[in-house]
């Protein structure tokens, strides 16, 4: 027998599947990167269009990925329908396959539910920045369906689970316009307190930066007694984009400005200046 003819059934039934299913499948392919090309390009135009309406940017890139991924699933489906699976079936198996998964990842299911309530209740946006549960801390550039990503201080970018940041509290420093420098000043014992805090009230008065109106008046004043010293409490309202610098100067200035109290003469010294009075007459 001819080896031929042994392959010739194979042969003929790889014939058969091409002809029967090679058409299929070369439409579900294509239905593929037709729906992933056609998902990128509206999630840009999304982007875009959000971009003019002047959306919130902490709102613009989930909604982009939202509709990108709701064109992906349709053309998932659309590609299976070629192979003669109905759609309800695909979403039959693909709840009980979302149950099975969701069960499974139960942590990236919070960080999606995280980040949604987050874009519902805003506790910030875009550009604040923001310090959380341990070394949480830098300005927001993006919060995603998973994670929100920050830029540190020293310009290290980190990304945080949703759900980290929605369990734990979180401190917004810029959600006011407005931030309010305390300081506390030790002075010896035996340093004129008037005298201090007069030259602590010229200090602050000087500084344009410092807002001194009906509701944010500077506030100086003694604040406690202790073993060290007299404790004086400084307390003024800045704008935001100037609190580093506002502190800053006045720990610069504060210490030189307040002078000591001139020390009384010794007893030799008195007793020389009486003497010297008393000879002059």
């Amino acid at each position: 027998m001819d080896p031929l003819d042994k392959l010739r059934p194979a042969y003929n039934f790889l014939l058969t599947a091409g002809v029967t299913y090679g058409f299929d499948i070369l439409m579900a392919i294509l239905i593929l990167l037709v729906g992933w090309w056609v998902s990128n390009r509206v999630a840009n135009a999304v982007k875009r269009a959000l971009g003019r309406t002047n959306a919130d940017a902490t709102f613009t890139p989930v909604m982009a990925s939202l509709v990108q991924w709701a064109i992906r699933v349709v053309a998932i489906v659309a590609a299976l329908g070629k192979f003669g699976i109905a759609a309800a079936s695909i979403l039959t198996v693909l709840g009980a396959a979302g149950l099975a998964i969701g069960l499974a990842l139960q942590g990236t299911l919070q960080n999606i539910a995280a980040g949604l309530m987050l874009l519902l209740l805003r506790p910030f946006k875009v550009g604040d920045y923001i310090e959380g549960a341990a070394a949480t801390a830098g300005t927001v550039n993006e919060i995603g369906l998973f994670t929100t990503r920050l830029t540190k201080s020293d310009g290290v970018i980190m990304f945080v689970p949703n759900s980290t940041i929605w369990a734990n509290p979180v401190t917004n420093f810029t959600a006011n316009d407005r931030r309010r420098v305390v300081l506390n000043v030790i002075i010896p014992e035996d340093q004129s307190i008037e005298e201090s805090l007069a030259s602590l009230h010229r200090i602050v008065e000087t500084d344009p930066r410092i807002i001194n109106d009906d509701k944010a008046k500077p506030w100086i004043a003694v604040s406690e007694y202790t073993d060290t010293g007299v404790k004086l409490n400084v307390a003024v309202w800045t704008n935001r984009t100037d609190y580093a610098n506002v502190q800053a100067d006045l720990l610069r200035q504060i210490k030189p400005g307040i002078k000591p109290a001139p020390k009384p003469p010794e007893p030799q010294q008195a007793a020389a200046a009486l003497d010297s009075t008393a000879k002059a007459q």
